[in-house]
């Protein structure tokens, strides 16, 4: 199944490295003109370096002010990627409020802020456009020292509901993706321990993590004319994570 998304403008957040820098370039591959925004300029740098016809901007996602005022000038797109992310892992009796603040500005006030500012476009250009939110297999199941993590995720799958909803109407549609470790470079290391990995495989029918390839895949399709009838939807990349 081929999919192209040439003529396609669109903006992928925590494109820096990770699963955003691979969807990213599966989307220049497609066709598609790619805006990358990150906080970290190097990865955008690096990024930019392979890949000179990606356009690339770093700000905090988590300053809401001056994210929606960049946002905002960078004009019109038909598709959004929301991935970025922060993951701070505390055991619940020792969660605090810098970890909690962090993860909510960035995790979910973010995902608001910039999917605000492309849907008002979107609606204003009437582009038939397409949200995909990263969401995470910890929204929907209980992670030990994923607490406050695993309730950033399950807002940001609410909001897709909402959105769904709400941006439905105007011919936009909005999914998630929620999936289990992937083996980006920084997971690669995180899950090096096979004592570590064997907890969170055995949960897992497949009995292997995600590759990030699997990951981009999944987001392209959804943000694909392929899924034109699916709106409002969290889709589990997870091995069957979920299905135990």
């Amino acid at each position: 199944m081929e999919i192209s998304f040439k003529g396609k403008r669109v903006l992928v957040t925590g494109a820096g490295q990770g699963i955003g820098r691979a969807i990213a370039i599966d989307l220049w591959r497609a066709g598609a003109k790619v805006v990358a925004l990150s906080r970290t300029r190097s990865h955008l740098e690096s990024l930019k370096n392979e890949y000179p016809a990606i356009d690339i901007v770093d700000v905090d996602v988590a300053d809401w002010d001056k994210t929606r005022e960049l946002v905002d000038s960078l004009g019109h797109f038909d598709a959004l990627v929301n991935n970025a992310a922060v993951a701070i892992c505390e055991p619940f009796l020792e969660c605090t409020t810098k970890a909690f603040d962090l993860m909510a500005n960035v995790n979910v006030k973010s995902i608001i802020n910039i999917s605000q500012v492309i849907a008002k476009k979107m609606i204003d250009n009437k582009t038939k456009g397409t949200i995909v939110n990263i969401s995470s297999q910890a929204s929907k199941a209980a992670l030990k020292d994923h607490t406050i993590y695993s309730a950033s995720k399950a807002g940001l799958d609410s909001i897709t509901r909402s959105m769904a909803l709400e941006l439905g109407p105007y011919g936009i549609r909005t999914n998630a993706v929620n999936p289990t470790v992937t083996m980006t470079a920084m997971a690669q290391v995180g899950w090096s321990d096979p004592e570590k990995a064997e907890g969170m495989l055995s949960k897992i029918p497949l009995g292997r993590f995600a590759e990030v390839s699997e990951v981009s895949d999944a987001v392209l399709y959804l943000l694909s004319d392929k899924a034109s009838m699916i709106n409002g939807v969290e889709l589990p990349i997870d091995g069957g994570f979920l299905a135990t």
